[in-house]
Protein backbone atom coordinates (compact mmCIF):
# COMPACT_ATOMS: atom_id res chain seq x y z
CA UNK A 1 0.00 0.00 0.00
CA UNK A 2 1.04 3.61 -0.58
CA UNK A 3 2.74 5.13 2.46
CA UNK A 4 3.36 8.62 3.43
CA UNK A 5 7.01 7.61 4.98
CA UNK A 6 9.76 8.14 3.24
CA UNK A 7 10.64 5.47 0.13
CA UNK A 8 12.75 3.32 3.00
CA UNK A 9 9.60 1.77 3.03
CA UNK A 10 9.27 0.92 -0.40
CA UNK A 11 12.73 -0.09 -1.96
CA UNK A 12 13.67 -3.29 -3.68
CA UNK A 13 15.73 -5.99 -1.56
CA UNK A 14 14.69 -5.01 1.99
CA UNK A 15 13.63 -8.07 3.01
CA UNK A 16 14.20 -7.07 6.80
CA UNK A 17 10.39 -5.75 6.40
CA UNK A 18 7.56 -8.58 7.59
CA UNK A 19 5.44 -9.59 4.72
CA UNK A 20 1.72 -8.56 4.78
CA UNK A 21 -0.23 -10.39 7.94
CA UNK A 22 -2.83 -12.45 7.05
CA UNK A 23 -5.61 -9.81 8.03
CA UNK A 24 -4.30 -7.57 6.15
CA UNK A 25 -6.38 -4.20 4.86
CA UNK A 26 -7.96 -4.96 1.87
CA UNK A 27 -8.06 -2.43 -0.88
CA UNK A 28 -11.70 -2.79 -1.06
CA UNK A 29 -14.43 -3.59 1.39
CA UNK A 30 -16.24 -6.86 0.49
CA UNK A 31 -20.34 -6.97 1.41
CA UNK A 32 -20.24 -10.58 2.83
CA UNK A 33 -23.19 -11.58 4.61
CA UNK A 34 -23.27 -14.70 7.24
CA UNK A 35 -24.11 -18.35 5.27
CA UNK A 36 -23.72 -16.00 1.91
CA UNK A 37 -21.62 -18.04 -0.97
CA UNK A 38 -18.24 -16.96 -1.28
CA UNK A 39 -17.95 -14.37 -3.92
CA UNK A 40 -15.00 -13.15 -6.72
CA UNK A 41 -13.13 -9.82 -7.39
CA UNK A 42 -13.45 -8.81 -10.62
CA UNK A 43 -10.83 -5.81 -11.81
CA UNK A 44 -11.62 -3.75 -14.62
CA UNK A 45 -9.49 -2.56 -17.29
CA UNK A 46 -10.06 0.58 -15.42
CA UNK A 47 -9.20 0.05 -12.23
CA UNK A 48 -12.72 -0.24 -10.49
CA UNK A 49 -13.32 -3.46 -8.66
CA UNK A 50 -16.92 -5.68 -8.75
CA UNK A 51 -17.81 -7.99 -6.52
CA UNK A 52 -19.07 -11.00 -8.87
CA UNK A 53 -21.81 -13.27 -6.39
CA UNK A 54 -22.15 -16.90 -7.33
CA UNK A 55 -25.43 -16.09 -9.15
CA UNK A 56 -23.30 -14.15 -11.67
CA UNK A 57 -24.90 -10.45 -10.03
CA UNK A 58 -22.05 -7.81 -10.24
CA UNK A 59 -22.07 -4.79 -7.38
CA UNK A 60 -19.25 -2.20 -7.55
CA UNK A 61 -17.03 -1.65 -4.50
CA UNK A 62 -15.87 1.45 -3.19
CA UNK A 63 -12.26 1.72 -2.28
CA UNK A 64 -11.36 1.83 1.12
CA UNK A 65 -8.88 4.59 2.79
CA UNK A 66 -6.21 3.99 4.09
CA UNK A 67 -5.29 6.46 6.83
CA UNK A 68 -2.27 6.44 8.75
CA UNK A 69 -3.56 5.07 11.70
CA UNK A 70 -4.60 1.90 9.65
CA UNK A 71 -0.93 1.84 8.32
CA UNK A 72 0.66 2.28 11.71
CA UNK A 73 -1.76 -0.11 13.42
CA UNK A 74 -1.13 -2.83 10.38
CA UNK A 75 1.68 -5.16 10.37
CA UNK A 76 2.60 -5.47 7.04
CA UNK A 77 4.32 -2.52 5.91
CA UNK A 78 7.00 -1.80 8.87
CA UNK A 79 8.35 -4.08 11.07
CA UNK A 80 7.34 -5.07 14.35
CA UNK A 81 9.70 -2.75 16.39
CA UNK A 82 7.88 0.05 14.19
CA UNK A 83 4.49 -0.67 15.68
CA UNK A 84 4.21 2.60 17.13
CA UNK A 85 0.92 3.92 19.40
CA UNK A 86 -0.15 6.17 16.53
CA UNK A 87 -2.43 8.01 19.75
CA UNK A 88 0.96 9.18 20.95
CA UNK A 89 1.60 10.89 17.16
CA UNK A 90 -1.75 12.46 16.23
CA UNK A 91 -3.57 15.70 16.25
CA UNK A 92 -6.58 14.01 18.39
CA UNK A 93 -3.79 13.16 21.04
CA UNK A 94 -2.72 16.99 21.61
CA UNK A 95 -6.28 18.14 21.60
CA UNK A 96 -6.60 14.88 24.08
CA UNK A 97 -3.92 17.52 26.26
CA UNK A 98 -5.21 20.15 26.00
CA UNK A 99 -9.09 19.22 27.00
CA UNK A 100 -7.68 17.60 30.02
CA UNK A 101 -5.67 20.47 31.05
CA UNK A 102 -8.91 22.42 30.98
CA UNK A 103 -10.94 20.01 33.36
CA UNK A 104 -8.11 18.22 35.78
CA UNK A 105 -6.57 20.41 38.88
CA UNK A 106 -3.35 22.76 38.77
CA UNK A 107 -1.42 19.93 40.33
CA UNK A 108 -2.09 17.58 37.27
CA UNK A 109 -1.77 19.94 34.18
CA UNK A 110 0.98 19.52 31.81
CA UNK A 111 3.01 22.57 29.98
CA UNK A 112 2.16 22.21 26.58
CA UNK A 113 5.19 22.84 24.33
CA UNK A 114 4.95 22.91 20.54
CA UNK A 115 8.23 23.67 18.15
CA UNK A 116 7.85 24.63 14.90
CA UNK A 117 10.14 23.44 12.10
CA UNK A 118 11.44 26.36 9.70
CA UNK A 119 10.58 23.74 6.49
CA UNK A 120 6.45 23.52 7.68
CA UNK A 121 6.29 26.67 8.03
CA UNK A 122 7.84 27.66 4.74
CA UNK A 123 5.05 25.07 3.31
CA UNK A 124 2.04 26.93 5.61
CA UNK A 125 3.14 30.37 4.58
CA UNK A 126 3.06 28.95 0.45
CA UNK A 127 -0.33 27.82 0.89
CA UNK A 128 -1.92 30.78 3.33
CA UNK A 129 0.39 33.61 0.92
CA UNK A 130 2.39 34.97 3.72
CA UNK A 131 5.37 35.63 4.69
CA UNK A 132 7.06 33.46 6.85
CA UNK A 133 7.46 36.06 9.64
CA UNK A 134 3.57 36.62 9.67
CA UNK A 135 3.13 32.86 9.00
CA UNK A 136 4.92 31.86 12.96
CA UNK A 137 3.26 34.61 14.66
CA UNK A 138 0.03 33.74 13.25
CA UNK A 139 0.63 30.42 14.05
CA UNK A 140 2.11 31.63 17.64
CA UNK A 141 -1.62 32.94 17.87
CA UNK A 142 -3.23 29.73 16.78
CA UNK A 143 -1.61 27.08 18.94
CA UNK A 144 -2.14 29.58 22.33
CA UNK A 145 -5.73 29.92 21.08
CA UNK A 146 -5.91 26.53 21.73
CA UNK A 147 -4.37 26.07 24.97
CA UNK A 148 -0.49 25.56 24.16
CA UNK A 149 1.56 28.05 26.19
CA UNK A 150 4.80 28.04 24.26
CA UNK A 151 5.42 27.78 20.48
CA UNK A 152 9.34 28.00 19.62
CA UNK A 153 11.43 27.78 16.54
CA UNK A 154 13.49 24.63 15.83
CA UNK A 155 16.05 26.89 13.80
CA UNK A 156 17.44 27.17 17.63
CA UNK A 157 17.61 23.95 18.36
CA UNK A 158 19.98 22.96 14.57
CA UNK A 159 22.02 25.62 15.64
CA UNK A 160 23.25 22.87 18.31
CA UNK A 161 23.12 20.48 15.62
CA UNK A 162 25.14 22.33 13.26
CA UNK A 163 27.57 23.16 15.78
CA UNK A 164 28.06 19.79 16.69
CA UNK A 165 28.19 17.85 12.97
CA UNK A 166 31.27 20.32 12.56
CA UNK A 167 32.99 19.24 15.56
CA UNK A 168 32.82 16.18 14.92
CA UNK A 169 33.58 15.80 11.25
CA UNK A 170 37.43 17.82 11.92
CA UNK A 171 37.77 15.77 14.88
CA UNK A 172 37.15 12.29 12.70
CA UNK A 173 38.80 14.22 9.87
CA UNK A 174 41.93 14.36 12.09
CA UNK A 175 41.63 11.16 13.34
CA UNK A 176 41.37 9.21 10.10
CA UNK A 177 44.58 7.50 9.52
CA UNK A 178 43.28 5.33 12.95
CA UNK A 179 40.40 3.77 11.59
CA UNK A 180 38.93 3.19 8.05
CA UNK A 181 35.54 4.06 9.09
CA UNK A 182 36.27 6.92 10.53
CA UNK A 183 35.33 8.85 7.04
CA UNK A 184 33.58 9.71 5.33
CA UNK A 185 30.62 11.11 7.54
CA UNK A 186 27.36 11.01 6.52
CA UNK A 187 25.07 13.58 7.91
CA UNK A 188 22.24 11.92 10.43
CA UNK A 189 19.19 14.66 10.70
CA UNK A 190 17.11 12.76 8.41
CA UNK A 191 15.31 9.53 9.53
CA UNK A 192 13.76 8.41 6.46
CA UNK A 193 17.39 7.82 5.52
CA UNK A 194 18.30 6.47 9.13
CA UNK A 195 16.19 3.76 9.41
CA UNK A 196 17.21 2.35 5.66
CA UNK A 197 20.70 2.40 6.91
CA UNK A 198 19.64 0.09 10.12
CA UNK A 199 17.71 -1.81 8.33
CA UNK A 200 19.75 -2.57 5.38
CA UNK A 201 23.68 -1.93 5.92
CA UNK A 202 23.17 -2.51 9.76
CA UNK A 203 26.74 -2.78 11.31
CA UNK A 204 28.39 -1.56 8.20
CA UNK A 205 27.08 1.60 7.58
CA UNK A 206 26.35 2.69 10.72
CA UNK A 207 30.13 3.74 12.16
CA UNK A 208 30.30 6.49 9.10
CA UNK A 209 27.03 8.38 10.30
CA UNK A 210 27.37 11.36 12.51
CA UNK A 211 26.17 11.23 16.11
CA UNK A 212 24.58 14.45 16.09
CA UNK A 213 21.06 14.53 17.06
CA UNK A 214 18.77 16.04 14.72
CA UNK A 215 17.38 19.59 15.74
CA UNK A 216 13.95 17.88 16.72
CA UNK A 217 15.63 15.67 19.25
CA UNK A 218 18.11 18.65 20.29
CA UNK A 219 14.77 20.92 20.67
CA UNK A 220 13.51 17.76 22.88
CA UNK A 221 17.00 18.04 25.00
CA UNK A 222 16.27 21.91 25.31
CA UNK A 223 11.95 21.61 25.87
CA UNK A 224 12.77 18.23 28.60
CA UNK A 225 15.77 19.11 30.11
CA UNK A 226 16.77 23.33 29.65
CA UNK A 227 13.61 24.57 29.67
CA UNK A 228 12.01 22.21 32.04
CA UNK A 229 14.49 23.60 34.69
CA UNK A 230 13.59 26.70 34.65
CA UNK A 231 10.13 26.18 34.88
CA UNK A 232 11.00 24.44 38.27
CA UNK A 233 8.89 20.90 36.41
CA UNK A 234 9.79 17.37 36.31
CA UNK A 235 9.62 16.56 32.04
CA UNK A 236 6.80 14.89 32.14
CA UNK A 237 5.06 17.37 33.24
CA UNK A 238 5.89 19.04 29.93
CA UNK A 239 4.18 17.91 26.87
CA UNK A 240 6.35 18.81 23.74
CA UNK A 241 5.18 18.88 20.53
CA UNK A 242 6.73 18.99 17.49
CA UNK A 243 5.67 20.52 13.62
CA UNK A 244 7.96 18.80 11.24
CA UNK A 245 7.85 18.02 7.29
CA UNK A 246 7.77 14.57 7.38
CA UNK A 247 6.28 11.53 8.94
CA UNK A 248 9.60 9.72 9.57
CA UNK A 249 10.09 12.44 12.76
CA UNK A 250 7.14 10.58 14.71
CA UNK A 251 9.39 7.03 14.02
CA UNK A 252 12.36 9.64 15.65
CA UNK A 253 10.41 10.62 18.09
CA UNK A 254 9.51 7.22 19.20
CA UNK A 255 13.13 5.88 19.32
CA UNK A 256 13.91 4.04 22.59
CA UNK A 257 17.35 6.33 23.03
CA UNK A 258 15.20 10.07 23.48
CA UNK A 259 13.19 8.24 26.09
CA UNK A 260 13.96 8.73 29.86
CA UNK A 261 13.73 6.52 32.18
CA UNK A 262 13.36 8.15 35.32
CA UNK A 263 10.51 10.29 34.14
CA UNK A 264 8.72 7.68 31.83
CA UNK A 265 8.56 10.42 29.45
CA UNK A 266 9.77 11.18 25.81
CA UNK A 267 12.03 14.03 24.68
CA UNK A 268 9.46 14.85 22.28
CA UNK A 269 5.67 13.71 23.01
CA UNK A 270 3.55 13.81 19.61
CA UNK A 271 5.06 14.85 16.41
CA UNK A 272 1.99 16.73 13.79
CA UNK A 273 3.17 17.15 9.88
CA UNK A 274 2.50 20.18 7.96
CA UNK A 275 -0.53 18.70 6.89
CA UNK A 276 -2.17 17.63 10.00
CA UNK A 277 -1.73 21.30 11.20
CA UNK A 278 -3.58 22.41 8.30
CA UNK A 279 -5.89 19.84 8.99
CA UNK A 280 -6.23 20.96 12.94
CA UNK A 281 -6.73 24.11 11.63
CA UNK A 282 -9.54 23.55 9.60
CA UNK A 283 -11.06 21.38 12.45
CA UNK A 284 -11.15 24.46 14.02
CA UNK A 285 -12.66 26.69 11.78
CA UNK A 286 -9.63 29.10 11.28
CA UNK A 287 -8.03 30.66 8.75
CA UNK A 288 -4.36 31.57 9.08
CA UNK A 289 -4.49 34.41 7.54
CA UNK A 290 -7.19 35.94 9.74
CA UNK A 291 -5.48 35.64 13.07
CA UNK A 292 -3.85 37.98 15.17
CA UNK A 293 -0.60 37.75 14.80
CA UNK A 294 1.38 37.09 18.94
CA UNK A 295 4.58 37.86 19.52
CA UNK A 296 7.56 34.97 19.07
CA UNK A 297 8.63 32.72 21.99
CA UNK A 298 12.40 32.59 22.88
CA UNK A 299 13.72 29.21 24.51
CA UNK A 300 16.93 30.75 26.33
CA UNK A 301 14.61 33.63 27.76
CA UNK A 302 14.31 32.95 31.58
CA UNK A 303 10.83 33.13 32.74
CA UNK A 304 9.51 33.70 35.93
CA UNK A 305 9.17 29.74 36.96
CA UNK A 306 5.71 28.38 37.37
CA UNK A 307 4.82 28.07 40.72
CA UNK A 308 2.18 24.76 41.33
CA UNK A 309 1.51 24.56 37.92
CA UNK A 310 -0.59 27.91 37.37
CA UNK A 311 0.59 28.24 33.69
CA UNK A 312 1.40 31.55 32.70
CA UNK A 313 -1.46 33.19 30.24
CA UNK A 314 -1.00 32.35 26.70
CA UNK A 315 -1.53 36.29 26.07
CA UNK A 316 0.16 37.59 28.31
CA UNK A 317 3.61 36.29 29.09
CA UNK A 318 6.73 38.06 27.96
CA UNK A 319 9.04 35.41 26.70
CA UNK A 320 9.81 37.18 23.21
CA UNK A 321 12.17 36.45 19.97
CA UNK A 322 13.02 39.70 18.08
CA UNK A 323 12.61 38.22 15.02
CA UNK A 324 13.54 35.06 12.96
CA UNK A 325 16.40 33.73 11.41
CA UNK A 326 17.79 31.15 9.29
CA UNK A 327 21.01 28.83 8.32
CA UNK A 328 22.42 29.18 4.78
CA UNK A 329 22.68 26.39 2.73
CA UNK A 330 19.28 25.01 1.52
CA UNK A 331 15.95 23.83 3.14
CA UNK A 332 17.08 20.93 4.35
CA UNK A 333 19.34 22.21 6.91
CA UNK A 334 22.88 23.53 5.47
CA UNK A 335 25.14 20.58 7.08
CA UNK A 336 27.54 21.09 4.21
CA UNK A 337 27.98 24.07 3.70
CA UNK A 338 28.25 24.80 7.95
CA UNK A 339 30.57 21.95 7.71
CA UNK A 340 32.47 22.59 4.79
CA UNK A 341 33.17 26.43 5.61
CA UNK A 342 33.98 25.10 9.27
CA UNK A 343 36.51 22.76 8.04
CA UNK A 344 38.57 24.51 5.33
CA UNK A 345 38.99 27.53 7.80
CA UNK A 346 40.08 25.18 11.05
CA UNK A 347 41.93 22.65 8.94
CA UNK A 348 43.33 24.68 6.68
CA UNK A 349 43.36 28.65 7.33
CA UNK A 350 41.14 29.08 3.82
CA UNK A 351 37.91 31.40 4.45
CA UNK A 352 35.07 29.94 2.30
CA UNK A 353 33.00 33.13 0.71
CA UNK A 354 31.15 31.27 -1.56
CA UNK A 355 30.14 27.69 -1.81
CA UNK A 356 29.89 26.41 -5.18
CA UNK A 357 27.78 23.25 -6.11
CA UNK A 358 28.94 20.95 -9.17
CA UNK A 359 25.95 19.17 -10.34
CA UNK A 360 26.70 15.49 -11.26
CA UNK A 361 24.25 12.91 -12.37
CA UNK A 362 21.22 14.95 -11.20
CA UNK A 363 19.94 17.91 -9.23
CA UNK A 364 20.03 15.91 -6.26
CA UNK A 365 23.98 14.74 -6.03
CA UNK A 366 25.86 17.64 -6.10
CA UNK A 367 29.25 18.34 -5.12
CA UNK A 368 31.56 20.88 -3.43
CA UNK A 369 35.73 20.79 -3.53
CA UNK A 370 38.50 22.35 -1.70
CA UNK A 371 41.05 23.20 -3.89
CA UNK A 372 45.00 24.34 -3.11
CA UNK A 373 47.56 24.67 -6.00
CA UNK A 374 45.55 21.74 -7.97
CA UNK A 375 45.46 19.61 -4.50
CA UNK A 376 41.81 18.70 -3.41
CA UNK A 377 41.90 19.00 0.15
CA UNK A 378 38.25 18.41 0.71
CA UNK A 379 35.53 16.37 -1.07
CA UNK A 380 31.68 17.18 0.42
CA UNK A 381 28.28 15.75 -1.55
CA UNK A 382 24.88 16.51 -1.28
CA UNK A 383 22.82 12.67 -2.32
CA UNK A 384 19.25 13.59 -1.86
CA UNK A 385 16.20 10.65 -2.55
CA UNK A 386 16.97 6.56 -2.27
CA UNK A 387 18.27 6.67 -5.90
CA UNK A 388 21.54 8.15 -4.74
CA UNK A 389 21.95 6.97 -1.16
CA UNK A 390 21.93 3.33 -2.90
CA UNK A 391 24.53 4.73 -5.15
CA UNK A 392 26.47 6.36 -2.44
CA UNK A 393 26.29 3.26 0.21
CA UNK A 394 27.53 1.33 -2.97
CA UNK A 395 30.51 3.25 -3.75
CA UNK A 396 31.12 2.70 0.06
CA UNK A 397 30.99 -0.98 -0.27
CA UNK A 398 33.22 -1.13 -2.78
CA UNK A 399 36.05 1.43 -1.35
CA UNK A 400 35.65 3.93 -4.00
CA UNK A 401 33.89 6.46 -2.37
CA UNK A 402 35.95 10.29 -2.48
CA UNK A 403 33.46 11.96 -0.03
CA UNK A 404 34.89 13.44 3.17
CA UNK A 405 31.12 14.14 4.17
CA UNK A 406 27.71 13.58 2.66
CA UNK A 407 24.60 15.25 3.43
CA UNK A 408 22.12 12.99 3.02
CA UNK A 409 18.38 13.36 2.88
CA UNK A 410 15.84 10.19 1.84
CA UNK A 411 13.16 12.99 -0.10
CA UNK A 412 14.55 14.06 -3.17
CA UNK A 413 14.62 17.81 -3.44
CA UNK A 414 15.21 17.47 0.45
CA UNK A 415 13.34 18.17 3.19
CA UNK A 416 11.30 21.41 2.09
CA UNK A 417 9.65 18.48 -0.37
CA UNK A 418 9.20 16.17 2.72
CA UNK A 419 6.00 13.93 2.33
CA UNK A 420 4.23 15.81 5.12
CA UNK A 421 4.15 19.24 3.55
CA UNK A 422 0.96 20.72 2.33
CA UNK A 423 0.05 19.90 -1.64
CA UNK A 424 -1.41 22.08 -4.35
CA UNK A 425 -4.15 20.17 -6.09
CA UNK A 426 -4.18 23.18 -8.53
CA UNK A 427 -0.34 24.38 -8.52
CA UNK A 428 2.02 21.74 -9.91
CA UNK A 429 4.41 19.94 -7.79
CA UNK A 430 7.84 21.77 -8.81
CA UNK A 431 6.18 25.10 -8.81
CA UNK A 432 4.82 24.63 -5.64
CA UNK A 433 8.28 23.64 -4.74
CA UNK A 434 9.82 26.80 -5.43
CA UNK A 435 7.27 28.52 -3.46
CA UNK A 436 8.38 27.47 -0.32
CA UNK A 437 12.16 27.26 -1.41
CA UNK A 438 11.41 31.23 -1.89
CA UNK A 439 9.62 32.15 0.97
CA UNK A 440 12.13 29.81 2.97
CA UNK A 441 14.81 31.57 1.63
CA UNK A 442 13.82 34.99 2.56
CA UNK A 443 14.55 34.86 6.19
CA UNK A 444 17.86 36.52 7.42
CA UNK A 445 20.91 33.76 7.87
CA UNK A 446 22.77 34.00 10.78
CA UNK A 447 25.85 31.69 12.13
CA UNK A 448 25.13 29.05 14.90
CA UNK A 449 28.69 31.09 16.54
CA UNK A 450 26.55 34.34 16.40
CA UNK A 451 23.34 32.90 17.93
CA UNK A 452 22.83 34.90 20.64
CA UNK A 453 22.00 32.25 23.50
CA UNK A 454 24.19 29.58 22.28
CA UNK A 455 27.47 29.58 23.51
CA UNK A 456 25.89 30.97 27.46
CA UNK A 457 24.21 27.50 26.88
CA UNK A 458 27.41 25.66 26.39
CA UNK A 459 28.70 26.96 29.60
CA UNK A 460 26.20 27.05 31.43
CA UNK A 461 23.72 23.83 30.93
CA UNK A 462 25.59 21.97 28.86
CA UNK A 463 28.76 22.25 31.22
CA UNK A 464 31.43 23.29 28.32
CA UNK A 465 31.78 21.86 24.83
CA UNK A 466 32.45 18.43 24.77
CA UNK A 467 32.05 17.72 28.04
CA UNK A 468 30.50 14.25 28.88
CA UNK A 469 27.01 16.26 29.37
CA UNK A 470 26.72 18.04 25.94
CA UNK A 471 27.69 14.46 24.69
CA UNK A 472 24.73 12.85 26.37
CA UNK A 473 22.60 15.21 25.15
CA UNK A 474 23.10 16.73 21.71
CA UNK A 475 24.02 12.97 20.54
CA UNK A 476 22.96 9.55 19.73
CA UNK A 477 23.58 5.96 18.80
CA UNK A 478 22.48 3.82 16.27
CA UNK A 479 21.56 -0.42 16.35
CA UNK A 480 21.57 -2.41 13.21
CA UNK A 481 18.27 -4.11 12.98
CA UNK A 482 18.40 -8.46 12.54
CA UNK A 483 16.40 -8.73 9.85
CA UNK A 484 13.40 -10.81 10.55
CA UNK A 485 12.33 -13.74 8.62
CA UNK A 486 8.45 -13.96 6.95
CA UNK A 487 6.76 -16.55 7.16
CA UNK A 488 5.17 -15.29 3.45
CA UNK A 489 8.79 -14.38 2.24
CA UNK A 490 7.47 -11.85 0.20
CA UNK A 491 10.29 -9.04 -0.74
CA UNK A 492 9.30 -5.36 -0.75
Amino acid sequence: MASPFSGALQLTDLDDFIGPSQDCIKPVKVDKRPGSAVTKIHIEDDGSYFQVDQDGGTQRLEKARVSLNDCLACSGCVTSAETVLITQQSHEELRKVLDTNKTVPPDQRRLVVISVSPQSRASLAARFQLSPTDTARKLTSFFKKIGAHFVFDTTFSRNFTLLESQREFVQRFQGQTDSRETLPVLASACPGWICYAEKTHGSFILPYISTARSPQQVMGSLVKDFFAQQQNLTPDKIYHVTVMPCYDKKLEASRSDFFNQEYQTRDVDCVLTTGEVFRLLEEESVSLAELEPAPLDNVTFVVRPCLHLHFPSPRTHSMSAKELTSHRGGGSGGYLEHVFRHAAQELFGIHVAEVTYRPLRNKDFQEVTLEKEGHVLLRFAVAYGFRNIQNLVQKLKRGRCPYHYVEVMACPSGCLNGGGQLKAPDVPGRELLQQVERLYGMIRVETPEDTPGVQELYRHWLQGEDSERANHLLHTQYHAVEKASSGLNIRW
